[in-house]
């Protein structure tokens, strides 16, 4: 038994040995190859084509119909029919036939009775299922109907949003890149974060790219497995081999992501195009964390066109394109970006305090368009000044746009809200609602809000009741404007009337 013992000890040994080992050798060649994807982060995407599949972003799927649980079966009469009646001749005799005879019949007609009675469960069973069937089918067309109609509804999205991209819409134009950008199959070390601006005018895409921090690369080059103590030893890669591998990344995404953009824009919407690669780093004066742009770079697309980029050096063919960066980028020093985002939204214009009478005689219905979605703007502000929120009126246009934009800090039931306010004297239709459903999918708003001094069909109720879209009669607008001291009324017979519309 010691030598068994013995012999199974070494065998345990030596297979945690060929284990470890082997961990080894695989942890080793993972490292490598992370390091030599990262290195040919360029050249990778040479090989893609770029452009968006616009029907892949389409939902094909399809509704897939709940079966209604089968038939119940048909209950069974268990009973046998009585036998034909037999009287015998002593019983005949003796005048017992009408007694069994009036046996028989009872039997007979308990036996009947009792058929009657199952026949009639099995149709009553056979109806009530037929019945729910025919409404579990109502109910899976009825799914299937909305299943459609939203896929469709988001189908079309995508062929609104291919339209606009090519017809050179800024909003599409942004979209559009984020599109190709999310696309991109980069290392996980690379963060995908980015901010996107596109200028029609001028046709230049600027774009702000995270780029990874430089503890996050793999720096492992070896790892053996020491046998006399079951323990991985690593081997890292030289500081001067870990500088160089940052450094040559950050350029290689900086051209990768300029080929993916330029590549991806068959509509020539994009002229110029300029690339700013930040990181986050820690300012060594103050010990705080601070996102500084580390490289920048702008280029036409003509040029970045006839660069060959699968036999260039990254670098140097930044430095080529009047690159701006630090000596080494590993160290994240700042510089001043060549191009910077317009952080402001230029829709946005001042606002200003809206006319209501004092006395309560301001008719809302009858009010200037302009002066109304001001007094709404400024409605809202009132309301969301108790949490620290904000609201901005954008530049007036009538045509049915964003009116006014509330940024509400709140965590859980806050964030980017879209306003309308629709002075009106007729019931508010389900088109007014649906254009503010899409401007708030546009906005990337979390809800949308319609404002009118009249009511909604309802229609517009119905497509409002699944969707982040709040509608605000005109009894509600006057009731949230008293709660904020201001008094008013709304009298649509007379606006009409004003306005020369008729009652």
């Amino acid at each position: 038994m010691a030598q068994w013992d013995k012999k199974y000890e070494a065998y345990l040994k030596k297979e945690a040995a060929a284990s470890g080992k082997e961990l080894a050798d695989q942890i080793s060649t993972d490292a490598a190859f992370r390091r030599d994807r990262l290195n040919n982060t360029l050249r990778h995407t040479l090989s893609i084509d770029d452009s968006v599949d616009w029907n892949v972003l389409k939902d094909k799927s399809k509704f897939e119909r709940e079966r209604y649980p089968k038939q119940p079966k048909e209950q069974r009469v268990t009973l046998t029919a009585p036998p034909p009646l037999k009287v015998s001749f002593f019983q005949a005799l003796f005048g017992q036939r009408g007694k069994l005879q009036a046996q028989y019949d009872a039997e007979i007609a308990n036996y009947t009775h009792e058929v009657e009675r199952v026949k009639s469960a099995n149709a009553k069973a056979q109806a009530d299922w037929v019945a729910a069937r025919d409404l579990w089918n109502a109910d899976q067309d009825e799914k299937a109907r909305i299943f459609a109609e939203a896929q469709d509804a988001e189908n079309a999205k995508v062929d609104a949003l291919k339209s606009a991209w090519q017809n050179g819409l800024p909003e599409a134009v942004e979209e559009h890149a984020s599109i190709v950008l999310e696309a991109s199959d980069h290392d996980e070390a690379i963060p995908k974060k980015w901010e996107i601006q596109y200028n029609s005018e001028t046709k230049l895409l600027v774009v702000e790219y995270m780029l990874p921090a430089p503890e996050d690369l793999p720096t492992t080059k070896s790892v053996r497995y020491v046998a006399s103590t079951g323990e991985l030893k690593e081997t890292s890669i030289s500081e001067r081999d870990r500088k160089a591998l940052f450094d040559n990344l950050c350029y290689q995404i900086c051209l990768r992501t300029l080929h993916e953009l330029l590549e991806a824009d068959s509509p020539d919407n994009i002229e110029n195009i300029a690339f700013n690669g930040w990181a986050d780093t820690i300012d060594r004066a103050t010990g705080q964390q601070v996102s500084a742009t580390v490289l920048s770079v702008m280029t036409s697309k003509s040029d970045f066109l006839q660069i060959n980029l699968g036999q260039v050096d990254p670098k140097a063919c930044f430095k080529s394109l009047k690159g701006v960066s630090a000596a080494s980028l590993v160290g994240l020093t700042p510089i001043a970006p060549v191009i910077e985002l317009e952080k402001t939204d230029k829709r946005f214009i001042e606002a200003r305090t809206s006319q209501v009478a004092a006395d309560g005689t301001t008719n809302l219905a009858a009010m200037d368009w302009e002066e109304f979605e001001h007094l709404v703007r400024e409605l809202f502000e009132k309301e969301f000044a108790s949490r620290g929120g904000e609201v901005k009126v954008t530049r007036s246009s009538s045509d049915g746009g964003v009116d006014a934009i509330a940024f509400d800090p709140d965590p859980i039931t806050g964030g980017k809200i879209v306003i309308q306010a629709k002075r009106y004297t007729r019931t508010v239709g389900v088109g007014a609602v649906r254009d503010l459903f899409g401007t708030t999918m546009n906005e990337g708003a979390s809800k949308g809000i319609l404002v009118t001094t009249a009511d909604y069909g309802p229609d517009a109720y119905k497509f409002a009741s699944d969707k982040p879209i709040t509608l605000m009669t005109g009894s509600h607008l006057l009731h949230l404007l008293e709660k904020h001291g201001v008094n008013a009324k709304i009298d649509i017979k007379a606006a009409r009337a004003e306005m020369g519309l008729g009652s």
